[in-house]
């Protein structure tokens, strides 16, 4: 594994202004350099992209798919309604990592659904910023446990 694409969805582009409580203090680029830093440690580059539009997101994960070897995204609210971004995430063969800042679990009804997740190996929630360095690692070793 040598690169990895680490994509956001709506609104997190706001991160450390908004929900505190269920985001964090962190802001987007802090996020991204955290992961990074992570990443370096492990010889891995992070691409990192933020939209607030669906189509923007499918088509850079299109545009990237050939050069990377995993994804982690927390696809925002279209976790829970975009059909087109599952069968995006699908189309790329590749293995990825579904990332919540809060613990969706333990919200809003409506936000326990994830119509993305079932094109992921795993998904994670409620552990903030951990969640995405536990994301690193998982697929770091899925690539490991299913090299050829």
């Amino acid at each position: 594994m040598r690169k990895i694409l680490l994509i956001h969805g709506p609104n997190l582009n706001l991160l450390g202004q908004r929900e505190k409580n269920h985001y964090g203090d962190l802001t987007l680029v802090s996020l991204e350099d955290l992961v990074k830093t992570e990443a370096k440690k492990n010889d891995l580059e992070v691409i990192c992209f933020q939209s607030n539009h669906e189509g923007e997101l499918i088509d850079f994960i299109q545009e990237k798919t050939a050069e990377v070897d995993g994804i982690i995204i927390n696809p925002g609210a279209l976790t829970h309604y975009s059909y087109a971004l599952h069968d995006c995430l699908v189309d790329t063969g590749l293995p990825c990592v579904e990332v919540h800042l809060s613990d969706v679990d333990n919200r809003e009804e409506w936000r326990k659904i994830s119509v993305t997740a079932p094109a992921c190996i795993a998904k994670i929630s409620g552990k903030k910023e951990q969640g995405y360095i536990d994301a690193l690692n998982l697929l770091k070793a899925y690539k490991a446990d299913n090299a050829n």
